[in-house]
């Protein structure tokens, strides 16, 4: 449905917890290389629990390689504090690109200004920098689903609570 971009993650619970949103999701989750971690790492698994099997993942060796792959354009996104346009301003559709950058390092300055009307950010108060990769990722892609939610796979509930 979506591409998740993780650019230069840091922390495996982070991407552990992103994976298993891609799995429910039925988006591609896109590891930009270095890693701040192995791919193997328990930390990613646990956070991931028995969804990383089943993640649509791919690996990219470098930010170069996967710009060369996939240029900026109107169907990418690039998750940054560093901008005032809401993520909820912008007209999702199925099959964009959403990059998220480093924990502690963000998305290559460079890109950012080469592709300003790109850059989304979420609102927060005045006292925070920025919140975690996984809240982040979920807030936002959960919005281009709800834009996009006609047509996606229903799931039907089989614990709900009936009237007795």
């Amino acid at each position: 449905m979506f591409n998740i971009v993780l650019v230069e993650p840091q922390i495996p619970p982070n991407t552990g917890t992103i994976g298993r949103l891609c799995v429910n999701l039925g988006a591609t989750l896109h590891l930009v290389k270095p890693l701040g971690f192995d791919i193997d790492d328990k930390a990613v698994k646990r956070a991931g629990l028995d969804y990383w099997d089943k993640l649509d993942l791919v690996v990219w060796e470098c930010f170069a390689d996967f710009l060369a792959a996939h240029p900026v354009d109107e169907h990418m996104y690039l998750a940054t504090t560093k901008t005032d346009n809401l993520y909820f301003n912008v007209a999702f559709k199925k099959g964009d690109f959403i990059l998220f950058g480093s924990e502690t390092k963000g998305i290559n300055e460079k890109v950012l200004l080469q592709n300003p009307k790109q850059c989304i950010t979420i609102p927060m108060g005045g006292e925070g920098r920025s919140l975690n990769l996984g809240i982040s990722v979920g807030i936002v892609t959960y919005e281009a689903l709800r834009q996009n939610y006609e047509g996606f796979k229903k799931i039907t509930i089989t614990n709900s609570l009936k009237e007795k």
